[in-house]
């Protein structure tokens, strides 16, 4: 069965780094949903200013779209912070989407994201993405997964996850 996956939270959960590792171990294929943002998104998020729903909907599509033209199973990384957000992806997606939420405690997602290099999201959108983050609803497919914890513990219980859900 094919199995289609969202690695949500905000900037510094590690969506890219568990997307990785996760595609490796599963055999499935791993899209970064950073990539697929329009330049003026990144440009505006690099200037410190936090993406609005208009600036969001053409690349919620853009991620629903890559999903479903996957022939394979398939993660994405895309920070999917609002139910409304969540809804445009699926809108995109035929058969069931799995939502991985990726979470920690404030302060240990403000650390990694202070020290990590080469990335265009300022730490200052931290609190915008917050504001906006809601959690998975009862309607929603997926699970949370505490990313304070070691990667190698993480990707494994993303890895039970999916692997459950593709049977």
């Amino acid at each position: 069965m094919i199995g289609r996956f969202v690695l949500m939270g905000v900037s510094g959960c590690g969506k890219s780094s568990v997307g990785l590792e996760l595609a490796r171990v599963c055999g499935i294929e791993f899209i970064d949903g950073d990539d697929l943002h329009p330049r003026a998104n990144i440009e505006k998020m690099a200037r410190g200013e936090p993406l609005d729903d208009a600036d969001r909907a053409p690349w919620l599509a853009d991620v629903g779209q890559a999903l479903a033209r996957s022939t394979s199973s398939t993660a994405i990384g895309c920070s999917a912070l609002k139910k409304t957000y969540r809804d445009l992806i699926r809108a995109q997606v035929t058969g069931p989407l799995h939502f991985l939420h990726l979470h920690a405690a404030r302060e240990v997602l403000e650390a990694r994201v202070a020290v990590r290099e080469g990335h265009f999201m300022p730490p200052s959108l931290l609190d915008s993405q917050f504001a906006a983050l809601e959690q998975l609803d009862r309607d929603e497919l997926g699970r949370e997964i505490d990313i304070s914890r070691p990667l190698n513990d993480v990707v494994a219980q993303a890895e039970a996850y999916v692997r459950e859900m593709m049977k």
